[in-house]
């Protein structure tokens, strides 16, 4: 696939470095890195290289907070039965454990309730809601949920129940004669960042993030030492990640502290996961509750039921965390292979009707298990960087999960042709949908009827930090680099690229046949360094060698592990550290002939 490289450049930014530079005493690399991230400003450069919870906003600037915090302080009092309604992705679980923590220890008078994926689906559910009722709930607080959820608010409110939503989902959309008009389901409360009207500062915090806040504004009531709720920010971090918000101001703190507070936990199913996963004694990054502890969370929302993870970080006893992190493990890589399989067909899918040249990729697969069609949905954005929606056989009708790019608001592409859609809901870069599966023409048709992606927009973007030749790259260089970690959406590993380098040898490895190594020579001098590449890499070697050079070539250079040709790199500079060895080598994020 053709990308678009580019190397960023901002309008007067030698001034802005300069001024970096003197005011913060920082080298000219992380000067750099923080205008590159639209960070010029020094009090806010200040707060990003010294991420803390002292610089959290006041929970209390959030719209409607002192409100809702007041009706569940008036429940705990009364003794009035509460209901923590959560979801099943990661966000959704640690939202319920901050929440069902907290609750718990203030002895209120509650329970929760994580929906099933396929019999309730996403967010509140009409029959759980009687059923609530019937079983004495007289306050709905929900997480992570509940921002679209009007008809369900609507029968709660008229069986007598208290409704206070915590939510970060975008606010739903109606179009009216030809504009989208943003409304709000008529809950008792609603502490929701997107709101028009909420003058909180910060808005890309994820669910877990609002209920943090809403715990402590609730703590502050009760007079609960601040200690109490710090100490629930190891959870935030972990959703934080993994709900991919941008790791910027209040997130960047969170996340900084959480990693921190992860490494020394006490909670003994974290511990029991970290554990199972092989963890153990490493220093636990955002890489790893990303793509190691998250999907062992999702795995079970997806799979079973997301109780389990739940039940995990609320276990009382070594015995039942370590039979729930195995559990978690094992669904974990039943998910995987899942994917796997159902990833090949989609793509064998589009190849046969050609549909891979559709700016916008709707597929109907009604056997792909529904609780994965997002995880699908985003592998086939990535190969053909292109806003995929997957659609499955749901219990009542086709249900779906969008991924979308950078370029494509897909909720409100979405809201564009609700005529045809029953029910949806999401962000600006993913949603879900269930659609009747005689409409479901109608919605692909609409959505490439009003698509006005350009040819342009459809090409992936690398955007590099520095042009930066490998005889001059040292530990010096990378140190500087890892001043602005926590890396993660908003805040990428820094980037770097050269041109024209020489690649002497070239091997696949790994059990998998997973790796790529090239041996790439210093100029000037007889050193050599190696680069790294994983998956895709590897395809995109492949292809674009043979290519250039033919299906002969490739195999004569792959089976002698000999090459003699130049390459250009996109690549992460690193410390590689091997039986007590230290070296730098490259990890290559993008390459071409």
């Amino acid at each position: 696939m053709q990308e678009q490289w580019f190397l960023i450049n901002r309008k007067d930014e030698k001034t802005s470095i300069e001024n970096l530079i003197n005011e913060l005493d920082v080298d000219y690399y992380t000067a750099k890195l923080l205008v590159n991230r639209g960070i010029e400003e020094i009090g806010e450069a200040k707060k990003f290289l010294n991420p803390t919870i002292a610089n959290f906003y006041s929970e209390t600037l959030m719209k409607d907070m002192e409100r809702g915090v007041e009706i569940i302080c008036n429940a705990i009092k009364s003794g009035k039965k509460i209901i923590v309604y959560g979801d099943y992705d990661c966000d959704g679980v640690i939202s319920t454990v901050v929440l069902t923590k907290a609750l718990k220890q203030l002895n209120a008078n509650f329970n929760y309730h994580i929906p099933d994926r396929e019999s309730e689906g996403y967010g509140m559910n009409i029959d759980r809601i009687k059923k609530l009722k019937e079983e004495g709930y007289e306050v709905i607080l929900t997480c992570d949920n509940g921002i679209a959820a009007f008809e369900e608010i609507n029968l709660a409110k008229s069986l007598g129940m208290q409704v206070v939503v915590t939510d970060h989902h975008e606010i739903p959309a109606f179009e009216e004669n030809n504009t989208l008009v943003r409304r709000m389901p008529e809950a008792d409360a609603i502490i929701d960042i997107k709101r028009e009207d909420c003058p909180y500062p910060f808005k890309n915090l994820c669910g877990a993030g609002i209920a943090l806040k809403f715990i402590i504004c609730l703590y502050n009531k009760f007079d609960i030492d601040d200690e109490q709720w710090i100490n629930l920010i190891q959870y935030v971090a972990i959703a934080t990640v993994c709900d991919v918000v941008d790791l910027k101001e209040e997130n960047r703190d969170i996340v900084s502290y959480g990693l921190k507070k992860i490494m020394s936990t006490e909670n003994l199913g974290l511990k029991a996961l970290i554990e199972e996963t092989g963890l153990k004694d490493k220093v636990i990054s955002v890489t790893h509750l990303g793509f190691v502890i998250g999907p062992c969370i999702n795995a079970t929302g997806r799979l079973e039921n997301a109780k389990l993870s739940v039940d995990l970080f609320l276990s009382e006893t070594e015995e039942e965390a370590k039979a729930l992190a195995k559990k978690l493990v094992e669904l974990n890589k039943e998910r995987q292979e899942l994917t796997t399989e159902s990833t090949e067909n989609v793509i064998e899918e589009i190849e046969k009707s050609n549909m891979s040249k559709d700016k916008v990729l709707l597929i109907y697969s009604p056997n792909i298990h529904e609780s994965i069609a997002g995880i699908v949905a985003g592998r086939i954005k990535e190969k053909y960087y292109r806003p995929t929606i997957i659609m499955t056989k749901g219990k009542e009708m086709p249900k779906g999960s969008g991924r979308s790019i950078d370029e494509y608001n897909i909720f409100e592409e979405l809201s564009r042709c609700k005529e045809y859609i029953s029910k949806f809901g999401g962000h600006p870069m993913a949603a879900g949908l269930s659609v009747e599966e005689e409409k479901l023409h109608l919605v692909r048709e609409a959505l490439l009827r009003n698509c006005a992606l350009t040819k342009e927009d459809l090409m992936p973007k690398q955007r590099i930090d520095f042009r930066l030749s490998v005889d001059k790259i040292n530990e010096n260089i990378i140190e500087n680099f890892e001043k602005i970690k926590p890396y993660g959406k908003g805040n990428p590993a820094p980037l770097c690229a050269e041109k024209g380098l020489e690649i002497s040898r070239v091997w696949i490895l790994g059990k998998d046949r997973n790796v790529i190594k090239f041996r790439v020579n210093i100029p000037n001098s007889y050193k050599t360094i190696d680069a790294i590449g994983f998956g895709n890499i590897i395809d995109r070697f492949k292809e674009s060698f043979e290519e250039k050079y033919g299906n002969e070539r490739l195999i004569e250079v792959l089976e002698s592990t000999y090459g003699n040709f130049n390459m250009d790199f996109i690549y992460v500079p690193k410390v590689n550290e091997y039986n007590g060895n230290k070296n730098i080598q490259l990890e290559i994020k993008s390459l071409r002939l």
